[in-house]
């Protein structure tokens, strides 16, 4: 292939074919990648940084391959992006057919057939067989932002409530709907009004309370200190993500949401992370039966190119008048060719079982981590999205510098890892589904040793 740069760069075929295998071709980061860094630097803004020092040319199963030739196990599919695998071949030819065609028009100018098929096929796949509608956006934030716009026109309300270590995008709106302060919004306020914070369902750090109790206390808050009169929209990760893997006890989101359809409140389910598969089931909400009335989604919904939606309850969606919904590149084309190869694997290519099988072996391997070390405080998680919580085993605080140095740890030694949660004390496991149980096992076998090195 040829360069496009006079900076060379070797170029590898991706996809499932690389071979899948961890190779330390160099230490982390190489000479190529050291030279990639310092480029960086001199170029990129200094407050978008990376976590893995290397520079990838090539992904795919379940490696990410990099400039030195270095052979990585990825163990965070691009924080639950490449939920299908890195270059599918599926997504790859929907994606070389529909650039052959044409690349954008604007769906708001010209319409085109994959939009209104995405929107079809969501309407159908998430949670409620009730009548829906979907719009099509770029990122999970804008998939957030624009839900809330939705609930705020369909009730006539303006006040939304979000939750404790909840994480919700980077726009003005979503900072203010996201808990935590650093990185996320550290400096960058004033934030948008009328957003208030309740209490989580936490079960490792709630002291023994049910999700029955822990509703009851988020709902007296609600109503005290907001008002349901007042309140538009109720917006929650039925897992969270970057707060830290966090699943509500059984039953709070069933109750926070039967209040919300009482109070005419907007039930709205950030699935960003959760969403296609991830958790062992199509949609987490769907392990309680709970029937959001908005549902946001992006990540994995096209196997790595842009795209997100708010799908919903038809009156609600259509709640908008005509030209309030948009964006010039929601619902490109190339995205939406990608989407529906995407939609059609999670659908018909077996991954909602794939991703239990790997649940089974994350818990496995992670409980007996958990038994063997009292710094592992929690295993938790569904399917294909488990964490564990790093604590000092004394008093039960959050240890973010034994995490920090886990993950370096597992850097170093080719295996890519994400953190998270409000302390900086969790980290995640994200794999594509499309790793080899080997090579899974591998990479929890070096966050083991990590453990015991460190």
């Amino acid at each position: 292939m040829t360069a496009r740069s006079p900076h060379a760069t070797t170029q590898i075929q991706g996809g499932p074919e690389l071979p899948q295998r961890r190779l330390l071709a160099t230490s982390i980061p190489g000479p190529r990648s050291k030279d990639l860094l310092a480029r960086k630097t001199s170029a990129v803004a200094g407050g978008v940084g990376i976590s893995v020092p290397v520079f990838a040319v090539a992904a795919g199963g379940g490696v990410i391959v990099d400039v030195d030739g270095n052979s990585l196990i990825d163990l965070g599919s691009g924080i639950a992006v490449t939920t299908v695998g890195n270059a599918a071949p599926e997504v790859v030819a929907a994606v070389s057919a529909q650039a052959a065609s044409f690349t954008h028009t604007c769906f708001m100018i010209t319409g085109y057939e994959g939009y209104v098929a995405v929107a079809e096929t969501l309407n159908r796949l998430t949670p409620g067989d009730h009548d829906k509608r979907t719009a099509l956006f770029n990122s999970g934030s804008e998939a957030v932002e624009n839900a809330i716009k939705i609930a705020r026109a369909h009730t006539g309300r303006q006040a939304v409530v979000a939750f404790d270590h909840a994480y919700h995008g980077r726009t003005n709106l979503t900072m203010a709907l996201t808990a935590k302060a650093h990185p996320y919004k550290n400096g960058f306020g004033p934030f948008a009004p009328e957003v208030y914070r309740a209490p989580l369902s936490y079960p490792y750090r709630d002291g023994g309370l049910s999700g029955a109790e822990a509703a009851r206390r988020a709902i007296t808050m609600i109503e005290k200190q907001v008002g349901a009169a007042n309140l538009a929209a109720i917006i929650i990760e039925p897992i969270q993500g970057e707060g830290g893997f966090i699943v509500p006890a059984e039953g709070f989101l069933p109750a926070l949401s039967r209040w919300a359809a009482d109070n005419g409140v907007v039930f709205i389910a950030d699935e960003v992370q959760t969403g296609f598969a991830r958790t062992g089931a199509m949609f987490a909400s769907d392990h309680e039966g709970l029937v959001p009335d908005l549902v946001a989604t992006a990540k994995g919904i096209a196997g790595g190119l842009p795209l997100s939606a708010v799908t919903g309850r038809a009156e609600i969606m259509d709640a908008v008048h005509v030209g309030g919904l948009g964006g010039t590149y929601g619902g490109n084309p190339v995205a939406v060719a990608a989407a529906l190869a995407s939609l059609d694997l999670f659908e018909h290519g077996g991954l909602v079982e794939r991703a239990q099988q790997i649940g089974a072996i994350l818990r496995e391997q992670l409980d007996a981590l958990r038994d063997g070390d009292p710094r592992v405080g929690d295993v938790r998680g569904r399917g294909a999205m488990v964490a564990i919580e790093l604590v000092d085993p004394a008093t039960g605080d959050p240890d973010a510098a034994l995490t920090a140095r886990i993950a370096a740890y597992a850097h170093a030694r080719g295996v890519v890892l994400l953190t998270a949660g409000t302390f900086g004390n969790v980290i995640r496991f994200l794999p594509p589904l499309s790793i080899g149980d080997d090579l899974l096992r591998e990479g929890l076998g070096v966050v083991a040793e990590a453990l015991e090195t460190v």
